[in-house]
């Protein structure tokens, strides 16, 4: 998959995640607000994470150094 397609999943699994936390956790506005936090932060820790170990790949800094014989 892609960078984008990627991306787009973990969007969609972040409004899954927020709408099932928003149902199944109902316990009070204040405690609603944090559990919402809590998971828009995992999920865009999560994508910050997958993104910058995928685009380091794409382009790497150290470029292998062929020997004559390879």
């Amino acid at each position: 998959m892609g960078f984008w397609m990627t991306t787009i999943v973990f969007f969609l699994l972040g409004l899954v995640a927020s709408a099932s936390v928003r149902l199944c956790c109902n316990r009070g506005p204040s405690t609603n607000l944090f559990h919402l936090t809590l998971i828009i932060t995992a999920t865009i820790c999560c994508w910050m994470m997958w993104a910058i170990v995928y685009l380091a790949q794409l382009k790497p800094l150290i470029v292998p150094i062929l020997s004559e014989g390879e």
